[in-house]
Order: structure tokens, then C-alpha cells, then sequence
């Protein structure tokens, strides 16, 4: 084990709650293993490790990170994806092969959408011309989390969201019988909708989307009638 992960696996440890654990595990389909760190507590811990223990390489916060994300304890992904963030100063356009990494391994909604909404949105502000190359790929993919990130990273983009990409991707996967898909698609649109309603309430109205999709999406607007 890198001495980095050394490190936090001695806090993680120290902090372990059983009880909780359990509780995780089965919140989670008893798809990862679990310390049972309280999610404010696991940051507060993270947080001032990364801020008493800088890294200055590059290459090294890859390695820990792949590293992390081979390890049981989920709490492990989510360090490393905060340790991605963390050190965003650092961060070349080959990151992303990094975080397309932890996309892919060990996926589920709650490492995935962690790091759409903060890895890939400042990835991509840092780098706005790998934004079509690499989304429109993950979009047609046949792998249903970058198909997922690819609806979800402009989430927090508000007026800058470029809507012909989100229209685009959404109907690339608007078919898709995938639970994953079809909220990610709803979540998208309600998230955009605080920003430019009518343009939400158009979209919805002119395209044929799941039922959840249509929900999710709606759920902020109140005025529109829909069959």
C-alpha cells in the first residue's frame, strides 16, 4: 500500500463505527465494504490529511488514486476523488484519463455523479476544447456511467450550459431502459430548468422521454401540463 493511503487508512480506521458500516453496505446493495465514516466527518478528516500531507507530483496523485479505487472500503474512492479535486492546481489535460478511470471502476451513482459534478465540471472550465471529444465518445459508449457523465457535467454550468450538447446527449440516450439514465436525464433538465425554465418545459414537451425522465425534469415547474 502507497504510505499515503497508509496514512488515511490509519485515520479511517481509528474513526470506524461498525454500526454504521453495516447500515452502508446495505445502502449500497452490499457492493462495497465500509469504515462507517459520517460523510461530514470523512471530509473534515480528508480535507485536513491532504491540507498536513501536500503532494506536489502529478503522477503520484494518479498512482494513490488508481490505488484507491482497488481497495475495498468505498471510503477509499471517495478520498481519492476528493484528493483529485483537492489538488486541481496540479492538473494537466491528462487527468482525464484518470478520472475516466474511476468512472469505470467499481461504478456506482454515488462515485460517479461525485466526480461529474466536481472533477469533469472544472476538468472541463480548465479545458473547455476536450469537451466535445471526450463527452460525445463517453455518450456513445456502451458503458451506462459515461453515458451518464456526459448528460451530467454541465450540471452545475447554469447560463454557460451549452444546450444543443445537452439536447444532443440526452436524445442519444433517451431510449435507454436504464434507471441510471433515464434520472440522470431528468436530473439534468431540473437542474437547468432553475436557470431557463421555458427552454425546459419546450424540451419536454416537444421530445418523447421516459416517464422519470419527464418527472424528474418537471419537478421545479409547476405551470406546465403534460399527458
Amino acid at each position: 500500500m502507497h504510505r499515503y493511503i497508509e496514512g488515511i487508512a490509519t485515520i479511517f480506521k481509528e474513526h470506524t463505527n461498525t454500526e454504521r458500516a453495516a447500515w452502508s453496505k446495505a445502502y449500497m446493495l452490499h457492493q462495497f465494504e465500509f469504515y462507517g465514516l459520517v460523510t461530514l466527518q470523512r471530509r473534515k478528516l480528508s480535507k485536513t490529511y491532504m491540507q498536513n500531507n501536500p503532494l506536489t507530483s502529478l503522477n503520484e496523485i494518479k498512482v494513490i488514486v488508481k490505488e484507491c479505487f482497488n481497495l475495498p472500503e468505498r471510503e477509499f474512492q471517495y478520498f481519492a476523488i476528493e484528493l483529485m479535486h483537492f489538488n486541481k492546481k496540479l492538473w494537466q489535460p491528462s487527468i482525464i484519463r484518470t478520472i475516466e478511470y474511476c468512472l469505470t471502476k467499481k461504478s456506482w451513482w454515488d462515485s460517479v455523479d461525485h466526480i461529474a459534478s466536481e472533477c469533469l465540471t472544472d476538468y472541463f472550465k480548465l479545458y473547455p476544447n476536450k469537451i466535445i471529444p471526450i463527452t460525445s465518445k463517453w455518450s456513445q459508449s456502451n458503458n451506462i456511467w459515461l453515458q451518464r457523465s456526459s448528460i451530467l457535467f454541465q450540471k452545475a454550468f447554469k447560463a454557460k450550459t451549452n444546450t444543443e450538447l445537452l439536447s444532443k446527449y440526452i436524445l442519444q440516450c433517451s431510449n435507454s431502459k436504464e434507471f441510471f439514465i433515464q434520472k440522470a436525464i431528468g436530473w439534468a433538465l431540473r437542474e437547468y430548468s432553475k436557470t431557463n425554465a421555458e427552454w425546459v418545459k419546450k424540451f419536454v414537451a416537444i421530445h418523447s422521454l421516459p416517464a422519470l425522465s419527464k418527472r424528474e425534469a418537471l419537478k421545479r415547474i409547476t405551470d406546465l401540463v403534460y399527458q
